[in-house]
């Protein structure tokens, strides 16, 4: 019998009815691969010639079971994912699938690591919470520029929104979301100082010189893991955190075929050895979109050929070729640029004028 391509295979979608899981199945669709949409309410669940559309509890082992019947791999979509990702990722143990999901959550990923990576090791199950904007992207960028002949001494993360127009899932994490963030100093994971330290940030056009807060999401949790470097801080403008805040700010509105909104986004990695500094920067347009070719980039290398050997719990930058998976999802989804951080990027508040 022939053996399957990666895009013949099935990738269930759980969530796919949420704003993020839309957007994946768009992906998969695009890339010409069918899904199993998995959900909750069959009213959102849209399927497509050649989708296969699936009820779930995530209360209800059996159900899930039922759910991934038949998948090649998983996608987890459904925030929050303190709530979703351990019933999802034993059921993908059970199914011996590999696992992927778009969380922010520190503590999330942390866990994972901690509950879940020797079972997913002894399985030979492939592991890969935070595969998207936040976690797996910046992951990404500081292997495409790190020596791995070398230890790494510093890593330092500069994300700039000029908006952000958060969604219902979104909002719900960020409400119950009660774990106190992370970052790395001294070679170990450490609560984040409050009030959390502020400064500015010199982005390359179009942001600029920006005002920034030390704000970290799960790739703290991702980089300190895979590089395990002695120090990993991660910035974000104060602009979205004001969209953020007011509770009027409407979810984002898409304006171009592939469901984008107009925000724009710019991820500065720094990576330090010793005193070189190198850089990776990249630009495009609305977080969640992005997270869609990202992860599915992630999926069909891991039911392809295209991963390096190793299973539990994983990095994008630790089991994919960086410069390689970036470029792959091409100029349309992002842009990204490689050269010398040295020059000082970063000023904190108390030395700024």
């Amino acid at each position: 019998m022939a053996q399957l391509r990666a895009q013949d295979k099935m990738i269930a979608v759980i969530g796919a009815s949420g704003h993020t899981g839309r957007l994946v199945v768009d992906e998969l669709r695009r890339r010409g691969q069918c899904a199993i949409l998995v959900g909750r309410d069959a009213r959102k669940l849209a399927g497509r010639d050649g989708d296969i559309v699936r009820l779930v509890r995530m209360d209800d082992a059996a159900s899930l079971d039922a759910a991934l019947s038949g998948a090649a791999a998983v996608i987890n979509c459904a925030g929050p994912f303190f709530d979703t990702a351990f019933p999802v990722i034993d059921a993908a143990l059970r199914a011996g699938i590999p696992y992927l999901d778009v969380t922010a959550e520190q503590a999330t990923v942390q866990a994972i690591i901690a509950t879940r990576h020797e079972a997913a090791e002894r399985a030979g199950i492939v592991l890969l919470p935070a595969a998207a904007f936040y976690g797996g992207l910046a992951d990404l960028l500081a292997s495409a520029v790190a020596d791995e002949s070398e230890t790494v001494d510093e890593i330092a993360v500069a994300v700039a929104l000029d908006s952000w127009h958060p969604t219902e899932g979104t909002r719900i994490t960020g409400e119950r979301n009660t774990a106190r963030r992370l970052v790395q100093r001294n070679g170990g994971l450490e609560p984040l100082a409050d009030p959390a330290p502020q400064g500015y940030w010199t982005f390359p056009a179009p942001f600029g010189r920006q005002e920034i807060i030390m704000l970290p999401f799960s790739e703290t949790i991702t980089l300190a893991r895979h590089f395990g470097a002695e120090t990993i801080l991660s910035w974000l403008n104060l602009t979205p955190l004001r969209d953020i805040g007011d509770p009027s700010t409407p979810p984002p509105i898409p304006i171009d075929d592939k469901g984008r909104s107009s925000q724009q986004f710019l991820m500065d990695v720094i990576v330090r050895t010793g005193t070189r500094h190198r850089r990776a920067t990249a630009s495009g347009r609305d977080i969640y979109a992005v997270s869609a070719p990202i992860i599915v980039e992630a999926a069909q290398r891991l039911l392809g050929d295209g991963a390096a050997d190793g299973a539990g719990v994983r990095s994008l930058g630790e089991i994919f070729d960086a410069r390689d998976f970036l470029a792959a999802l091409g100029p349309d989804a992002i842009s990204v640029s490689y050269g010398d951080g040295a020059q000082p990027l970063l000023e904190m508040a108390t030395d700024a004028a």
